[in-house]
């Protein structure tokens, strides 16, 4: 009986947390006027920051460093304004809130982990989105908590995770910074579970350094998915996407520029990483990377640099169903192994160079590579390095070669298949070590969105399957219902056809509040009213194909 008591208690009392979680609305005739007035060091499992979109930036700065729960995040989201735009975070001339405490307020506009006030603590389950972070460069200023002006260091980031676990960064703007994106581990305080999903992640760098990149992580198990890597600071000869996790995933992100488009090197200064059994297997898949000219003539780099070769990553990169594109007019190097004890299993890709197939090489200097199934033009290499080689390329008579892969228009960069592609099934079964998590199940959209990779015959190579015969899909049978005047967002998911697509409403509308992302199929807003309501949706894609779904979706009065 006792326990049955205790049971009730403890349920009464997670029911009285959920109903306690505030939303702060933040902006222009809001209950909040400026980002300062938010109450950061008492937030609670389940609140909610929602910022405004005005014509002017704000320029704030803060810390987070409080947890919510998985069934109860805290949440930190722009309001988008009339025409979508999102709300502007600039640290440029930004000022600290007086009443936080925090170190390394010269590292980030946004901060997660790291303060006095509120209390140190590991930041958990916490989601930033919808919002455009920028201005976190030495050769911008901000005043600090105490009044002092201060320049901006020079592995700044407009969003700096000193440490955090179940950090979701979702469809954000992240540029203007020294670093783009920033996560940071130690022996003491590692980063966990990071998913960095449908973000714009572009112009960051310093000119003349190689040290600083559009996205620089260590972590144990981080996510990179639907985002758009565009080029760096123009000048800055850093990498795009820079990381020294254990668990590292990169699937479904258009990546474009960089000195190498993707550098996965060694936990340097992190020991558990390193010790992590995640550590020695990762996973590359479904990706568009677009190498530009001049620079670094390597795609991507496994292994490590920190010239410590016993702490290199020493397992397998597993780097499938990728298009890779390069425009460089001397040689390209697909991969870069740091040393013979690193392994890469690339199968299903597309390799086209647009110089001749002589100037295209799989591999640097060392590593062993297994080739399964790709596409690359006559004339392709194993090395360019000749006598200094010391690698091992094998599965050379699987590849299959021509001049052309079949791009639907590569001048407007459209990757999708022509009909008659030689791609079209000439893949093979994925790597058995990839599954079940890992499968190939989506492909990217532009931009910053995903869809379901169709299933049809033997996998075409390269990051999008042949779909021209398959109309679109709206796989979304239902909606749930909004509540009134609270937050709603839900996306259409779309199989077949081709990308881009563009949604509709045919026939009915929306509920007042809400309203339909024509280029991503999201619903999304705040309804105004109780009722009712039944409209079609109607999708079209590239090639004109269209379908429609009806929905009924009801907006009802919040039970709380």
């Amino acid at each position: 009986m006792r326990s049955l008591i205790l049971t009730l208690v403890l349920t009464i009392f997670a029911s009285d947390l959920s109903t306690s979680a505030a939303v702060y609305e933040v902006g222009p005739g809001q209950q909040i006027t400026n980002i300062a007035g938010v109450p950061w060091a008492t937030l609670q499992p389940g609140d909610i920051v929602r910022i405004h979109w005005r014509t002017e930036p704000y320029r704030e700065k803060w810390v987070i460093c409080r947890q919510g729960t998985a069934e109860l995040p805290i949440t930190v989201v722009g309001v988008p304004g009339p025409e979508g735009q999102r709300p502007v975070i600039d640290g440029v001339n930004a000022t600290t809130p007086a009443n936080l405490n925090f170190w390394s307020e010269q590292r980030g506009v946004i901060k997660i982990g790291g303060a006095n006030v509120p209390a140190d603590t590991m930041p958990r389950h916490i989601i930033i989105e919808g919002l455009e972070v920028r201005g976190a460069h030495p050769n911008y200023q901000f005043t600090g908590r105490n009044g002092t002006v201060q320049s901006y260091a020079s592995a700044a980031s407009p969003i700096f995770i000193e440490k955090g676990e179940f950090i979701t960064i979702r469809n954000n703007i992240i540029t203007d910074g020294a670093n783009g994106l920033f996560a940071a581990s130690t022996d003491s305080a590692q980063s966990r579970d990071i998913l960095v999903e449908g973000n714009y992640i572009h112009g960051n760098g310093i000119v003349g350094s190689i040290y600083q990149h559009n996205n620089y992580t260590a972590a144990i198990n981080i996510t990179f998915q639907y985002n758009r890597f565009g080029p760096l600071r123009s000048g800055s000869p850093g990498v795009n996407l820079k990381d020294r996790s254990a668990g590292l995933v990169v699937r479904y992100n258009w990546i474009e520029g960089g000195n190498r488009t993707i550098d996965m090197v060694d936990g340097e200064d992190t020991a558990v990483i390193r010790n992590h059994p995640a550590y020695r297997k990762t996973f590359v898949y479904g990706n568009i990377l677009i190498k530009q000219d001049g620079g670094n003539n390597q795609v991507v780099h496994y292994g490590g640099d920190s010239g410590t070769t016993a702490n290199y990553r020493k397992g397998k990169l597993y780097l499938y169903g990728n298009t890779i594109y390069s425009v460089r007019a001397s040689t390209t190097v697909i991969a870069r192994l740091s040393t013979n004890d690193e392994n890469a299993d690339l199968r299903n890709n597309i390799f086209f160079n647009t110089s001749s197939g002589a100037n295209l090489a799989m591999l640097a200097e060392a590593g062993t590579l297994l080739l399964a199934n790709n596409w690359a033009k006559t004339g392709w290499r194993n090395s360019h390095e000749g006598g200094g080689f010391t690698g091992s390329v094998t599965g050379g008579n699987t590849m299959v070669t021509g001049t052309s892969p079949g791009f639907a228009d590569i001048n407007a960069q459209n990757f999708a298949l022509l009909p008659g592609s030689p791609a079209i099934d000439a893949g093979t079964a994925l790597n058995p070590d990839v599954l079940p998590l890992n499968d190939l199940s989506r492909q990217y959209l532009i931009h910053q969105r995903s869809t379901a990779r169709p299933q049809v015959g033997q996998f075409d190579l390269g990051a999008f399957e042949y779909s021209a015969l398959l109309p679109p899909v709206i796989n979304t049978e239902t909606l749930p219902p909004a509540l009134r005047l609270r937050p709603y967002d839900q996306s259409l998911q779309i199989t077949g056809g081709i990308a881009p697509f563009e949604f509709s409403i045919a026939e009915g509308g929306v509920p007042p509040g809400l309203r339909l992302d024509v280029s991503s199929g999201r619903i999304f807003g705040r309804p105004r009213l109780r009722g009712t309501w039944v409209f079609t949706i109607r999708v079209t894609d590239s090639q004109g194909q269209t379908a429609e779904r009806a929905f009924t979706l009801s907006s009802i009065l919040s039970p709380h």
